[in-house]
């Protein structure tokens, strides 16, 4: 009985991290065609998206915690200054390039060039320690490589498969999400990840408003197109974020990580399937490429490097379809 109740609550974690992983994926499609069919502009979703997710995810903190995490965060002059920066240079920064990338590009490039965040956060880790990369860092460096470059050139040398601007800001997007998982773990120690990531979020598209009013949307609203936006801004943060979470008491954090790389596997095939974009065989093999080297990362180790590895997907989960 034990042993089906172990299995079942595993099964039960299993199907809350894939479900998250489908949703940041397709979101990720969703907003490609409001970009490049519908008219939308995508620094008016960045900023709508990060200032109505983030202020439900802070009411939903206030809610739940007994404390006032919400407030304390702003009482310490050090702590509001490192707010502020991930704000800025990780949360909006991230969101905006990525974004970005999807209106220069598709969304499958673009999710899968953000993956190469990992990849940045052990090449960092390296060099921070003033060793060379062991042999699973070396393996997953240059399966990387192989993989952006058939990725972007379709496996020919003499061009590119995506516009220069869509690799510029998926590169882009792949530095910030290094930047987002490394600056603010004293943060997330002392205030937990939803205060932290919700006040980032909300700064953030505060910040960005002032460039990109939320007022005039633009685009073309149709009720479908309503619930496509609602799509991107609640299933594309809020409720995978939570059932990412939630998914943490049933199965382990690596697990997490390795279940979550369904996501890039999902922008590629809904891109292909609904929005036709073109992916031949070299852009499969790169996708695969990439994929394999968020799991051989993920696996880990133990100790420090397994935890720093495991908060790469923890906080990457609040942001996709990135």
């Amino acid at each position: 009985m034990k042993s089906r109740l172990l299995t079942g609550s595993r099964l039960k974690g299993f199907a809350m991290v894939l479900t998250g992983a489908v949703c940041w994926g397709l979101s990720g499609t969703v907003a490609q065609h409001l970009f490049q069919n519908e008219g939308f502009h995508p620094g008016w979703m960045v900023t709508v998206r990060l200032i109505l997710s983030g202020s439900l995810l802070l009411i939903g903190v206030s809610l739940w915690r007994k404390d006032d995490a919400v407030q304390g965060i702003w009482r310490d002059p050090y702590d509001r200054l490192r707010l502020l920066l991930f704000a800025v240079l990780g949360m909006l920064a991230v969101q905006y390039t990525y974004f970005a990338a999807i209106a220069a590009g598709n969304a499958a490039t673009a999710t899968l060039l953000q993956y190469l965040g990992p990849v940045l956060i052990t090449a960092w880790w390296a060099f921070s320690e003033r060793r060379w990369p062991s042999a699973k860092e070396a393996a997953s460096v240059l399966l990387a490589l192989m993989g952006t470059f058939l990725l972007v050139t379709g496996g020919r040398p003499d061009s590119l498969s995506i516009s220069g601007a869509a690799l510029f800001w998926g590169l882009g997007s792949a530095a910030a999400l290094a930047f987002y998982t490394l600056y603010p773990s004293g943060l997330l120690r002392r205030w937990g990840s939803a205060t932290v990531v919700g006040w980032g979020m909300v700064i953030g598209g505060v910040g960005l408003s002032l460039i990109h009013p939320p007022w005039p949307a633009g685009g073309t609203w149709t009720p479908v197109n309503a619930l496509f936006v609602l799509f991107v801004i609640l299933f594309g943060t809020l409720v995978p974020f939570f059932l990412y979470l939630e998914s943490l008491r049933y199965i382990r954090p690596t697990e997490t990580g390795l279940l979550a790389s369904a996501e890039p596997l999902t922008a590629s095939v809904a891109a292909v399937l609904w929005l036709k974009v073109p992916f031949g065989a070299p852009e499969w093999v790169g996708a695969l490429c990439i994929i394999a080297t968020v799991v051989l990362l993920s696996a880990g180790e133990s100790g420090k490097r397994e935890e720093a590895e495991n908060a790469v997907a923890d906080r990457k989960r609040t942001l996709q379809g990135g």
